[in-house]
């Protein structure tokens, strides 16, 4: 499991628009990762939207916001779409970022035990380690939150 002040797992993932999203090929400015369990759930669109309506936010103090989910790019397509979403979405399919991250979780819902992704997001500062690192993320007021923690960094 990974804190604040460790440097990020790089990872290198599917993006929804085609090409590769590397890590460590955004290094000089501030990202934001946040992990979801699964596109066009109630709690994930609520977050993906939050995300994008701060998008122009992230966009003036330079910083990437990326969604992470197992999800396929397809779906990441769809979802998108959908609800006209302007985040980057990550495909996650072998979950290795979110391994490496320590987001991929035993959970359990109706007393049943599954693996999962536990809502979680990670600032990661322009030298690639981690600033801030929220776990079990309740979505509202989060994307705010994490739009403060940017402005204070750069602030």
């Amino acid at each position: 499991m990974v804190d604040e002040g460790d440097k990020a797992p790089d990872f290198e993932l599917e993006g929804d628009e085609g090409g590769t999203i590397r890590l460590s090929d955004l290094q000089g400015s501030p990202v934001v990762v946040y992990f979801y369990p699964k596109d066009d759930t109630s709690g994930c669109t609520k977050e993906a939207i939050a995300f994008t309506e701060l998008a122009p936010e992230f966009a003036k103090l330079g910083v990437r916001v990326i969604g992470v989910s197992p999800d396929t790019v397809k779906s990441h397509q769809k979802f998108k779409t959908k609800h006209n979403l302007n985040v980057e979405l990550a495909a996650d399919t072998e979950k290795s970022a979110a391994q490496a991250y320590g987001v991929w979780v035993s959970k359990s819902m109706y007393g049943r035990q599954y693996m999962g992704v536990e809502r979680s997001t990670f600032l990661v500062g322009k030298d690639g380690t981690l600033v801030k690192v929220w776990r079990k993320v309740k979505v509202p007021g989060h994307a705010e939150d994490v739009l403060q923690s940017v402005q204070s960094l750069n602030g």
